[in-house]
């Protein structure tokens, strides 16, 4: 069965720093391009970042662009998104997703995990 599951959302002040980690299982990690998003009460979900399975090739939403990184370790099935320079606007539940580059969709979700950012 394929699973994703995130960890390392938790509270934190502005300015300050999380990395969230989402582990996958049940599928081959190195065809999947995984992606980020997140979703804040009564706001639609937001995609902010994603990394191919391959050449690793990178994308931001312009929200994030400059504080994010997106990085993936295929040896743990593991992608990462260090998050720099928290803002109260990024306070959303996070989830990552899996895409294979077959169908263009994301077809894995995990569960998500809450980060919220104090002012």
């Amino acid at each position: 069965e394929a699973q994703l599951v995130e960890s390392g959302g938790g509270l934190v002040q502005t300015g300050g720093s999380l990395t969230l980690s989402c582990v996958a299982s049940g599928f081959r990690f190195d065809d999947y391009a995984i992606g980020w998003f997140r979703q804040a009460p009564g706001k639609e979900r937001e995609g902010i970042s994603c990394i191919s399975a391959i050449d690793r090739d990178t994308d931001y939403a312009d929200s994030v662009k400059g504080r994010f990184t997106i990085s993936r370790d295929n040896a743990k099935n593991t992608v990462y998104l260090q998050m720099n320079s928290l803002k109260p606007e990024d306070t959303a539940v996070y989830y990552c997703a899996a895409q294979p580059a077959t169908t263009g969709k994301y077809d894995y979700w995990g569960q998500g995990t809450q980060v919220t950012v104090s002012s």
